[in-house]
C-alpha cells in the first residue's frame, strides 16, 4: 500500500466560468486554502490500515486537511522518516514497533513518531492536532449595552457619554465600544462611570449614568454602548512535531 492519499473528499469544479469568476475564485482560494496535517501510516495489517483512514477520514475538521502520504504494513523505519520529512513530519503507528536505533534518525530530521494500539484514541488525538493548526475565530460575551442619550463637555479632554443601560451591566474596567449608525467607532476601557454625581463601579439595566471617552468626540445621540469581553481568540498551541518517540 502506497502513495498520497487524502482523508478528505474534492469538491467538484465547473468546466465552464467567465474569466472574472476564475479570478475572483482564484484569488479567493489563495486566501482560504485549509491546512494541511500530512502523515506517513504504519500498520499490522492491511486491513487496519484501511480502519484508521476510515476513522480519519470520518472526522468533521473545518479548515484543515488530514493528507496520508504513505501507508504500509510492519515496524517503523528510516524510509518512513525519510517520508514523513517531505510533510508534516509525523509518522503514526498502528499496534507496530519501531526500527532500532530510530530516536537517533528522528532527533537528525525532527520527526515525531506517535504509536497506538487503540483506534479511538488515534482518531482523537490526530483530530486535536489537526484541530491545533487552525486559529480560532476571536469570540466575545457581551456583558451590557446602553444608548447614547445625551452628550456633556469634559472639563478635561474628551466627553461624557450620558447614557441608559438597556441590558445587562456596564462595569469599571472592562472594555467596551461605541458603535454607530455605519458600525464601531471606538473602543477602549470604562475609566469611570458616575450616577448623577457619584463615582459607581457599575450600572445595571434602567439607570442613567455618565461615562467620560478621551480624545474622542465623534459620538452621537442614539449611539449604542457595548460592554464585552473577547472569550476565545486565543488558540491552542499550534502542534510542532517533536524528536520523539509516543506510546499515547
Amino acid at each position: 500500500m502506497g502513495g498520497r492519499r487524502s482523508v478528505q473528499r474534492k469538491m467538484k469544479r465547473s468546466k465552464h466560468k467567465r474569466r472574472g469568476e476564475e479570478i475572483k475564485e482564484q484569488s479567493h482560494s489563495e486566501t482560504a486554502l485549509p491546512k494541511k496535517l500530512e502523515i506517513v501510516l504504519k500498520c499490522d495489517t492491511s486491513g487496519c490500515a484501511e480502519a484508521v483512514i476510515s476513522a480519519l477520514d470520518s472526522l468533521e475538521l473545518e479548515g484543515v486537511q488530514i493528507d496520508i502520504l504513505s501507508t504500509g504494513v510492519g515496524a517503523v523505519n528510516n524510509s518512513d522518516i525519510f517520508m514523513a520529512e517531505t510533510g508534516s513530519r509525523l509518522v503514526v503507528g498502528f499496534n507496530v514497533g519501531v526500527m532500532p536505533h530510530i530516536d537517533r534518525i528522528i532527533a537528525e530530521h525532527t520527526v515525531e513518531i506517535r504509536i497506538y494500539d487503540i483506534i479511538y484514541r488515534l482518531s482523537e488525538d490526530i483530530e486535536r492536532i489537526a484541530r491545533s493548526l487552525v486559529p480560532r475565530e476571536v469570540e466575545e460575551e457581551i456583558f451590557g449595552s446602553a444608548r447614547v442619550i445625551a452628550l456633556f463637555k469634559s472639563s478635561r479632554r474628551g466627553i461624557i457619554l450620558g447614557c441608559e443601560v438597556m441590558r445587562g451591566k456596564l462595569t469599571l474596567g472592562k472594555p467596551f465600544r461605541v458603535v454607530g449608525a455605519m458600525g464601531p467607532l471606538y473602543t477602549g476601557r470604562i475609566e469611570s462611570l458616575h450616577i448623577e454625581k457619584e463615582a459607581v463601579k457599575e450600572a445595571m439595566v434602567g439607570q442613567r449614568v455618565g461615562l467620560k471617552i478621551r480624545d474622542f468626540d465623534r459620538v452621537e445621540i442614539g449611539d449604542l454602548i457595548e460592554s464585552f469581553r473577547e472569550i476565545s481568540g486565543q488558540n491552542v498551541r499550534p502542534w510542532q512535531p517533536q524528536s520523539k518517540i509516543f506510546y499515547p
